[in-house]
């Protein structure tokens, strides 16, 4: 299947996609999905390329609306399995993920899948870093991501079991002032799933020091910090989010910590 994704080149973000457009070509298993981007300004042309009757992939083409788009990924299986009602959410549709993870299950997966920007969809995760694996040193961790050019995700489970974290346009480096871009957000699971977003206040979306990192901020806190080993942290409502503090105790301590590639 193949489904091109238009959206608002103003944010990238997942919730401005406008249209959905897919072709079968006789493949109904999602392990075979394939995904191409296209910048809202040129939905014209592909209106005009798809939904002109003359064409011949007019035929071949179906147009979802990004109201229809979430029930119908969720009723779509093979005819082989049979039907699928429109609550059940096929398992191959979360992403892959190619290292075992130690702190992410089905739903926490699923969750922030569904709240990522467009363009990480269809791309494998990969594990870039673990507490578990590569010891507790934040110059490991800038360490193992200096090759890095994708966005990443942050997940963190602190003492009391909790999970929490953030989604990163750019890789964690040393910097000497703030970057990163509107798509980066911090979430938590308390149980359930909860992602605070840009709220435009400031930019101060993340920054690297040797011995901390920061991201979000605003008045003097930080919605997340980490020092320098990874042991001790932060959480504090930010200008950045908007945010609830995102752990237990605003202050915690590291249990577990992974950073995954997401494109």
């Amino acid at each position: 299947m193949y489904i091109i994704f238009v959206f608002n080149s103003t944010f990238l973000e997942k919730d401005s996609v406008d249209h959905f457009y897919t072709k079968d070509n006789n493949t109904r298993h999602h392990k075979n999905l394939h995904y191409l981007v296209v910048e809202k300004d040129k939905l014209a042309v592909i209106d005009k390329l798809f939904l002109d009757p003359a064409a011949p992939a007019s035929k071949n083409w179906e147009i979802i609306t990004g109201k229809d788009a979430v029930k119908h990924r969720r009723s779509v299986c093979s005819s082989e399995e049979g039907n699928c009602s429109e609550d059940e959410e096929p398992k191959d549709l979360l992403p892959v993920l190619r290292n075992h993870s130690q702190l992410l299950n089905d739903h926490h997966i699923e969750s922030l899948a569904n709240h990522m920007p467009a363009r990480t969809l269809g791309y494998p995760w990969n594990l870039v870093y673990s507490t578990a694996i590569h010891g507790t040193s934040l110059k490991t961790l800038y360490r193992q991501m200096a090759h890095i050019d994708s966005p990443v995700l942050l997940v963190i489970k602190d003492m009391e079991k909790k999970v929490f974290g953030a989604f990163s346009s750019h890789p964690f480096r040393v910097s000497d002032c703030c970057y990163g871009t509107g798509e980066t957000f911090v979430y938590s699971f308390d149980p359930a799933f909860k992602a605070y977003r840009w709220s435009g206040e400031n930019s101060y979306f993340i920054r690297g020091h040797m011995d901390s990192l920061q991201i979000g901020g605003g008045g003097g806190l930080f919605g997340l910090w980490l020092d320098a080993d990874l042991y001790h942290g932060a959480s504090y409502s930010c200008h950045t989010f908007h945010n609830q503090p995102l752990s237990t105790q605003q202050d915690f301590t590291v249990k577990d910590l992974e950073v995954w590639t997401v494109q």
